[in-house]
């Protein structure tokens, strides 16, 4: 299942399961991280999934890379049911104030903003990580139509609740922040609550994502 694992600093292990991004591969970091998470191995203080690698960071007083390697290639790993993942429904608006590329993008590649939209709610999406900024979601796998490149020239500002693609993914942006996807809607829905301390993030990696669209009106009125 592990590839390879090797240092990362001082105080960390680094799990390689390969260099493609893809479900399966992706469903088997999960799957380690969630066992791991388990476990509750000593000296662990934090397990970062991402496509394809797992960050496992340890406490040098009271474990080292030489013990923790050992103990994690010697896990028996259990599969996680699906039943442990949520579909979430998430609203977007594609009101001309929130889709900030979709005109330059009909423009570019001679796809209808209808079009855009249709293909893009027709999707459901799985959640390989999250990151960048604190419980961003990368959702994949977006419609081969919908697969552009990354701004030339990154936003300094992208509006919290952006809702951006590129490439094979779909993201949504938590905070305002810096950012080069290309914004297509907004979403009312609150992805991350920091105020919510045991649980701030409301979509995980492996859970599964539909959009579906609403009005300005709708979105101004939204209540979580």
């Amino acid at each position: 299942m592990i590839k390879n694992i090797t240092n990362l600093g001082d105080a960390a292990l680094y799990c390689d399961f390969g260099e493609e991004v893809n479900k399966e591969i992706n469903k088997k970091v999960i799957n380690f991280f969630k066992n791991i998470q388990k476990i509750k191995l000593k000296g662990i203080t934090n397990i970062s999934p991402s496509y394809n690698k797992l960050i496992i960071s340890f406490d040098l007083s009271e474990t080292n890379f030489q013990i923790l390697k050992e103990k994690i290639l010697n896990i028996k790993i259990e599969d996680i049911q699906n039943e442990q993942f949520e579909n979430i429904k998430i609203p977007i608006c594609f009101d001309e104030e929130f889709a900030l590329d979709i005109k330059r993008l009909c423009s570019s590649f001679n796809i209808s903003e209808k079009e855009i939209i249709k293909k893009f709610l027709e999707k459901k999406y799985y959640c390989y990580m999250t990151g960048f900024i604190a419980g961003m979601p990368f959702l994949g796998d977006t419609d081969e139509k919908l697969r552009f490149k990354r701004l030339e020239t990154p936003r300094v500002k992208v509006p919290m609740g952006a809702i951006g693609v590129t490439e094979q993914f779909c993201n949504i942006y938590t905070f305002e922040s810096p950012g080069g996807w290309n914004i297509i809607g907004n979403t009312p829905q609150k992805v991350f609550n920091k105020s919510n301390a045991n649980d701030p993030a409301l979509i995980k990696p492996g859970d599964t994502i539909n959009f579906f669209k609403i009005s300005k009106k709708e979105y101004l009125n939204w209540n979580d």
